[in-house]
Parts: C-alpha cells; sequence; structure tokens
C-alpha cells in the first residue's frame, strides 16, 4: 500500500491503529524472568491509550512479545496463544506473518522471546512497508536473550545503541533493559520528535519474575506525556526505576571507597558497618535482592548495628554510600 495509507493509520487514533516505534523485549534463562521496554513519539492521550504498555505481553516463566507499528489487539493474543502452547519464538513469528490478523504483516513489526521448556529463543519481524527507518535485532549474552525492533526510527544507530546498552550492563534483567532504553536516548530516535529535542511521549518498563501472575509484572512502571509537554520520558523512566531498583555495577562517577565493609559476611542478626567514615554526614545502607529488587534501607549519622533479622537466608547485593562516595558488593544472610 501507498505510504499516506500508512500515515494515516499512524495518525489515526483509535485503538488496533496506533504506530509504535523503538522497543526490547527480553529473558532471563537463569532466573526464567521475562521483561520488556519501548517508547514512542505517538501522543497516547490523543491516541486513548491510558497504559504505555499496552504493545507488550509478558507470560511469566514461558515468553513475551511486542506488537508494533499499526498494533493489532489480535494479532498480541495469538502470539500469547502461541507462547503457551511451548512455541519457539521464530515459530510465533512465522505463525503471525502466515496468519496476520488483517492481511497485512507487512505494516507489522513484532518481537519475541521464549523459553520452550529448557531451549531459550528469541525472533522480530519487521515487514517491509512499515515506516522507515525500521529494522531489528536479535542476540543473547550471558544467558539473557533479546529481540529489538524499530520504525519511524533516526538511522540504524539507535538499534545498535540499545543493544550496547543491554550488552554492556552487568546487572538484572530490569537494569538491562533499562540500559537498553538509555541507548535510545537520542533527541529524535523517533523522528517524530526531533522538533522538541527529545526521543519519545511514552516510556514504559516491566519484568515478571516467573512465579508472577499473568497480568501482574512484579515490576510495571510507565508514563505517557502529551504533545504540549515537553519532557525525555526515559530519564523519567530511569527514576521511576531509581526508586525500588538498583542497577550494578557502580556508576563510574562515584568514588570508590574499597575500606568499607559489612561484617561479618556471612551473617545475620546485626551486621557491623567497618571502614573510614565522615560521621558529619549520613552513611545510608541499602541490601538488594539478586534480581535488584530493594530489601532493606538504613540511613544513619552513625555506625549503628544493622537489624536483618526481617531479611531471608539467600545471597544479596549490598550498597553503603555516603555522599558521592560508596562501595557495592555480595551479602550472604544465614540463619541457622
Amino acid at each position: 500500500m501507498r505510504w499516506s495509507f500508512c500515515i494515516l493509520y499512524l495518525l489515526m487514533p483509535f485503538r488496533g491503529q496506533s504506530q509504535d516505534t523503538f522497543s526490547i523485549v527480553a529473558l532471563d534463562s537463569t532466573s526464567r524472568a521475562v521483561g520488556s521496554a519501548g517508547a514512542s513519539c505517538l501522543d497516547l492521550y490523543f491516541a486513548g491509550y491510558s497504559d504505555p504498555s499496552f504493545l507488550t505481553r509478558l507470560i511469566p516463566d514461558t515468553g513475551a512479545v511486542n506488537i508494533q507499528s499499526y498494533f493489532v489487539q489480535a494479532n498480541q493474543d495469538n502470539a500469547v496463544q502461541r507462547l503457551r502452547m511451548g512455541d519457539h519464538a521464530m515459530d510465533v513469528i512465522n505463525w503471525l506473518v502466515a496468519n496476520d490478523a488483517n492481511n497485512n504483516p507487512e505494516f507489522k513489526q513484532h518481537g519475541v522471546v521464549s523459553f520452550n521448556g529448557g531451549m531459550p529463543t528469541s525472533a522480530a519481524h519487521s515487514g517491509n512497508t512499515c515506516i522507515n527507518y525500521k529494522n531489528h535485532i536479535t542476540g543473547s549474552i550471558e544467558g539473557f536473550y533479546y529481540a529489538i525492533q524499530g520504525n519511524i526510527l533516526q538511522g540504524q544507530h539507535v538499534l545498535d545503541s540499545m543493544e550496547q546498552g543491554f550488552r554492556r550492563e552487568k546487572g538484572s534483567l530490569a537494569c538491562r533493559l533499562m540500559a537498553a532504553m538509555q541507548g535510545a536516548k537520542i533527541p529524535g530516535a523517533d523522528t517524530r520528535c526531533l522538533s522538541q529535542g527529545i526521543s519519545s511521549k511514552f516510556a514504559f518498563l516491566q519484568v515478571a519474575q516467573a512465579s508472577d501472575p499473568y497480568g501482574f509484572p512484579s515490576l510495571n512502571i510507565g508514563l505517557r506525556t502529551p504533545d504540549s509537554v515537553v519532557i525525555e520520558p526515559i530519564d523519567s523512566l530511569q527514576k521511576l526505576l531509581n526508586q525500588s531498583l538498583s542497577c550494578y555495577p557502580l556508576n563510574i562517577e562515584n568514588q570508590v571507597i574499597n575500606n568499607w565493609m559489612i561484617y561479618p559476611n556471612p551473617g545475620s542478626g546485626y551486621l557491623q558497618l567497618r571502614g573510614t567514615f565522615q560521621l558529619q554526614d549520613p552513611i545510608d545502607v541499602t541490601i538488594f535482592s539478586v534480581s535488584g529488587q530493594r530489601i532493606f534501607q538504613s540511613a544513619n549519622l552513625d555506625l549503628t548495628p544493622l537489624n536483618i533479622n526481617q531479611i531471608p537466608s539467600g545471597t544479596y547485593w549490598y550498597r553503603i554510600k555516603q555522599g558521592t562516595r560508596e562501595k557495592r558488593g555480595c551479602l550472604v544472610v544465614v540463619f541457622d
């Protein structure tokens, strides 16, 4: 069909007829978590979407799918069904292309990851008549599998930067997804937002752990802004993530204090802080689960022992912070 037809559908404010731009869907084969993130210059208020994550579906311990570029609910529902049947990611893609709900798969763009038992896979599809620049990337690193896709992009460098961010990050799946989104924080990443000097108008990030109920991912953040508001959604998304997660490793802008430590480690009950501190500044101690969820926090002006009696036995990350100085490490909690 003609480009004018595709652009018309882009602008129409009806559910099932909206164009999305860049997104990532991924899984962690170790924890069996699945997640996704994405953004677009589409004004969701105008388009009638209250949920910025409408394009994604996470099926805990099974897989995940992003449906974008002329979004159709039936295609998303069909993808969920195929994943639950145990299809490989490419099998899901092939089925969606062969059975497109509107019989025009060349307008569509999909990204899929799947566990399919013990064989994680990723795959994507970019239709020939999606608006340029369009493309997708799939890959894996250290047990993480991903599919990155986008249309109406400034160029291939947007997708490449997302992939580099995901692969360089050493934290949890949520941290890797956020790093991918930071890679797309380019003015005009979605070319419709170039005149406003931002990447997009809405953004979201979700992660479902293997035990999460379907439709209720344990991490679900997102925001949308009307066309009249000029902010960078990816920065806002990062702030939302920072409220509940910490991404390892340490930001290189901070000064690392190597003699700070928690003692004993392994330990239980009450733990002590050791090291050279400036006691005129608050000392913040935070403990995170291995998936990055904050489970303990204490801020004091002294070296008061830390009461961790409510933390179950297990392995955790800790962060000791004072001003711009901090130390992170691994903490083992062991109760008899």
